[in-house]
């Protein structure tokens, strides 16, 4: 497959989901935070890509899926990501989900488990709790700084990105000065992690590795580290220095914290 070449599989129910395919090996899905889409990924792609077939794709409401102007649940995302690996002619893949992506890859995880083949949680909300639960000064923050997005990107980035690392990349700022997202697509995706279901994590059978981010200032780290004492043998990393975006402060960083747990073969989960 070509690097980077942009697939777009329909999965049914007026749904076009667009999947960049990159790199060659065992099948590896990368799921976006909210306020992203795949590309969220192209630099930690650039550090995969040669062990695995990175399959970074655009939820719902993001980058160049298509979907109907209706409401739709993190169940339906879950469900949308089973159908993309399927889709894409795979029985299972590896999944990561970053953020707003480990929301959806929990649900995955408990909805499609045949799906999964190891599963990486990185700056992770528990499904069923939201940031105004597990971060309230954030979030109340947070509410009153995204009223005017365009005039106050750059205060949003020191909640996802240590400030020595904003200093020295500016542009990071306008990634939240609103973006192309109509309000209505804001809205739907918005909701998603307050209005989640609490799913029981016990019955997660995929291999799981925990990773936080120790200056992660929206998603703190404890909360993240919790996470991997639901899940039976759930292993975890506490990265130093990264803030919640550590997939573009650090790719490197990120990558090689997950290639040997992806890369191991055995099904045997070791706390």
């Amino acid at each position: 497959m070509a690097a980077g070449m942009i697939r777009h599989i329909p999965i049914g129910g007026g749904v076009e989901i667009a999947c960049a395919v990159t790199g060659e090996g065992p099948p590896l899905v990368l799921m976006h935070g909210a306020e992203a889409d795949h590309t969220q990924y192209a630099a930690l792609t650039a550090h995969l890509a040669t062990r695995f077939t990175c399959l970074a794709y655009d939820q719902r409401d993001s980058g160049q899926t298509r979907n109907p102007e209706a409401p739709y649940g993190i169940e339906a995302l879950a469900d949308d990501a089973a159908a993309l690996i399927a889709g894409l002619g795979y029985q299972r893949a590896h999944v990561f989900g970053s953020s707003l992506g480990s929301v959806i890859a929990q649900a995955l995880a408990v909805r499609h488990p045949g799906r999964i083949d190891r599963l990486v949680l990185s700056a992770a909300i528990r499904i069923g709790q939201g940031i105004a639960e597990i971060n309230p000064e954030a979030a109340e923050t947070l509410a009153r700084l995204r009223a005017d997005p365009a005039a106050n990107a750059a205060q949003i980035a020191r909640f996802f990105y240590p400030e020595a690392h904003l200093a020295a990349h500016p542009e990071l700022a306008r990634r939240f000065a609103g973006g192309t997202r109509t309000p209505a697509q804001r809205a739907r995706r918005n909701a998603l992690v307050p209005e989640a279901p609490r799913l029981p994590l016990g019955g997660i059978t995929a291999p799981t590795l925990v990773l936080a981010q120790a200056e992660d200032r929206l998603v703190p780290p404890a909360h993240t580290l919790a996470i991997a004492r639901e899940i039976p043998g759930a292993r975890t990393l506490l990265l130093e220095g990264l803030g919640h975006v550590g997939t573009i402060q650090a790719p490197e960083r990120i990558a090689a914290a997950i290639t040997p747990f992806l890369l191991d073969t055995s099904r045997e989960r070791t706390g």
